[in-house]
Formats: structure tokens, sequence, C-alpha cells
């Protein structure tokens, strides 16, 4: 389903950069399948596509269809990987422009990942006199952002629909046994849902965490779980012909060549928030031990307009990876008589033949200009499509890591800024801290 075109990195690379990480890669996938080594507790996503709580699944899809009959309006309430998995795949399957369809599934909007007032009040205004339910998910239940959104929302839900009403209209996905959330569902009788404990939030966007919303939305889980687990099965044989370990690799060797960061371009639009969660996915992963690319992201043709100078001359530390879907239809640009912007030259072309030229041109101008780029291509934008391509990434990441010798799983750097957060904001036992920081601001 997956075609990876290395042709344009050799320049960049050692000719040997493949079979002298072949020891690497063989122990990298076997601790992953074996979970094993640095972060082994952390990796039930690897076969989670055949091994998923199927009794889960099959609620899942009953709520799904509760919100769609009851609900005009759902709000996920999360952040990071609690929400970052379910908006890209929403945006990529259904459009970024989904929430202004006509459709027959409620607007899907997403709170609790910012502490914007102005972003609030809009969103409340949004709903307006809409029925509406709530899905939030955090793992503790007590992470600033979503802890407050979801205070909010479901005020909002008691008062509209008295705290009976409400409580049917609460979907929360959060740990089995333990937390805030937790307690709080199980005293009011909200329907819950598990973040599993061997599945870190980056990772868990094919559990309740990214399928509940996603299937609210109409995707059909099925399928996506269905290519997800064809890529499990794909991947997980071992061999320098592997496409995840030749990426890996590839990845590995431009890094150590100097290549710091590590630029995804799409050309679809609704590529854009899937470019967020890989963002996610390989920065809490990699980053760390002053090791790993910084991940960034390019939304093609649109930011030639904008970055394409300094892709082209600015410094080289960076490389590319470049994600094409094959299109589902066809447009043929018409005939101008009068010609005026001199492009008759492409009359009778399909629009998808354009965009193909314009992509391979841009990609050699790179790599003339000393980007490394690297091409997957993939076929339309399917529920199949998207779900191989989510365990690929996932998959890759889990080598990459490795091969920086790194535990890719955990991410002890995010509990920095929570600190200062927590000590700025006067919580209950951060009195020392809070003074300390006082004085540098």
């Amino acid at each position: 389903m997956l075609k990876l075109d290395l042709s344009n990195i050799t320049s960049f690379v050692p000719e040997n950069y493949l079979t002298s990480r072949k020891d690497g890669l063989e122990q990298a996938a076997s601790m992953i399948w074996s979970h094993t080594g640095p972060g082994g507790d952390f990796t039930g996503w690897v076969d989670l596509p055949r091994n998923y709580d199927k009794e889960e699944f099959a609620r899942i899809q009953a709520a799904a269809k509760k919100i769609q009959q009851q609900s005009q309006v759902l709000v996920v309430i999360g952040i990071g990987g609690s929400y970052l998995g379910a908006r890209a795949v929403i945006d990529l399957l259904c459009s970024p422009n989904y929430n202004l369809k006509k459709k027959d599934t409620p607007d899907i909007f997403f709170a609790g990942n910012g502490l914007s007032t102005d972003n609030l009040l809009e969103l409340i205004d949004l709903i307006g006199d809409r029925d509406f339910s709530v899905n939030v998910i955090s793992k503790s239940g007590t992470t600033t952002e979503p802890a407050i959104a979801f205070r909010i929302f479901k005020g909002l839900l008691e008062k509209k629909y008295g705290k009976e009403g409400a409580k049917d209209r609460i979907y929360a996905t959060t740990d089995k046994a333990r937390g805030a959330l937790k307690g709080l569902a199980d005293a009011e009788g909200y329907e819950e849902f598990v973040v599993p404990d061997a599945i870190g939030g980056r990772f868990s966007v094919l559990t309740a965490v990214g399928l509940l919303p996603i299937a609210a939305a109409g995707v059909d889980i099925q399928a996506l779980m269905d290519g997800a687990r064809r890529a499990m099965e794909e991947l997980s044989a071992p061999g320098l012909d592997n496409p995840a370990w030749q990426y890996a690799a590839a990845r590995n060797a431009l890094e150590e060549g100097g290549k710091c960061v590590e630029m995804l371009a799409g050309y679809e639009p609704r590529f854009r928030f899937f470019a967020e969660w890989w963002k996610q996915l390989y920065g809490e992963s990699e980053g760390k031990e002053g090791k790993g690319m910084l991940p960034a992201s390019l939304e093609y043709t649109a930011d030639l307009h904008s970055m394409g100078q300094y892709i082209q001359e600015g410094r080289r530390i960076m490389c590319e990876t470049v994600v094409s879907f094959a299109p589902k239809g066809e447009y043929v640009i018409p005939d101008d008589p009068e010609n005026i912007d001199g492009l008759n030259f492409l009359s009778g072309k399909p629009l998808a033949f354009v965009a193909d030229r314009a992509m391979r041109g841009v990609m050699l101008a790179h790599v003339d200009g000393g980007v490394p780029n690297i091409l997957i291509q993939m076929p339309v934008i399917s529920e199949a499509s998207v779900g191989y391509l989510i365990y690929f990434f996932e998959y890759v990441c889990g080598l990459s890591g490795h091969l920086l010798k790194i535990n890719p799983f955990d991410q002890p750097g995010v509990e920095a800024y929570k600190s200062n957060m927590f000590a700025l904001l006067g919580k209950p036992g951060y009195e020392e801290k809070q003074a300390e920081l006082e004085k540098r601001i």
C-alpha cells in the first residue's frame, strides 16, 4: 500500500547507510515486538490492531451512533495526544471544512488544548442553543487545560439538561482504575472508555482516545483499524527490504550527517493536522538527551510562496519527507480562447498531472539546493490508507528512537514547564518554587 522512494537522499548519506544499521534495526525491532528495552512497558500500540479490546470497540461504535442521534455538536476535550490524532484523522478523511459541510453527523469541536479566553467564548457561541455532548479525554483528569475546559462544559451541560440529563451526554476516556476523572466518572455514572496503560498519549489514536470522536464524525473505524492491521502484518517482517527499516535508517543517517530539522510536507490541505500529530509523535519521542531532529511541517504548494526561499537557500540543516496521495477524482483544466494567463499549454491536462509535476520539480530543486528528500506515496485517502500510514509512522518512530539509543516512549522534559506553571498559579505544594519564580518574571 505504501511506496517509499529514497532516491533523492543518495548523495547525502554514505553508500552503506542501510546495511551498516542492520544490526541496530534488528535489535530495535526485537525490543519493540517483545515489549522490552527502554520504554518497553509502553509498546502496547505495536500489536494493537490485532489485540484491541473488541468489546470496547463495539461500545465505541454504539456510543458514536448515540451521539449522532442525540447531538448536533460533540465537544472533544483533550490536549496533545488526547486530541491531535482524532483531529488529524477527521480532517484528513472528512475535510478540514467538516463542520461547514451538510451532513448527518454532528459538528466536532476541540477544546481544552489551550488557555485562550477568546477561543473558549467563540466555541460556546458556536454551539449556541444546539444539543451537544462532551467527550473528555484525560488519563488523570487533572491536566490544567482540559480540566478547566471540562469544568466549564460540564457546567453548561448541567445547566441545559440538568444533572441527570448531562451525565447521559458525557463520555469519559480515562484510566481504567484510578485518577480524578475516573473517580468522577464512576460517581456520576458517565459512560467510560479506557486510556490503556501500555500506550502513551501520542501513540493512542487507534484506541478509544481517538476512535470515539473519529467514529462520531462518521468514519468507518473498522476499516481504519484494518488498514493499521495490514501495516502491522507487512511491517513486522524483519529485513532491509522493509520500508519502515529503510525510512528509519535514512532518517538516522541524515541526522548523523548534520540534518537536524525534518520537514513533513503534504500537498493536500487536509493533511495539515496529520502533520501536527506527526510533530508531537516525533518531537516527544526523539527530542531528548540532545538528540533527535526538530519535526516541522509544510503545506505545499502554498508554503512555497512563503518558506520556499529559505528552504532553497537558507541554512543547510534540513531534510524533507513528502507524503503524496493519489487523487480520488479528476478535473481537467479548461481552455481559454484568449489565453490571457498564458496557460493554454495546460489545457486538457488533469489538475492532478500538474500537481504531480509541481511536486517532482520542487523535490528536484530542493535536492539541488542541498535539501535531501524522501517521498512516501499512498493510494487515495481512505480509512484503510490512513490507518496504514498512522501505524507506519508509529513503528518508524519506535525504530528511530532505539537507533538513537534513547527511550522513545517517555517524555521527561514536559514536566519542567508544568512545574513552573503550577508554581506561578499558586498550586498548593509549590510555595517555595513560586517565590523563586516570581523574582524572575
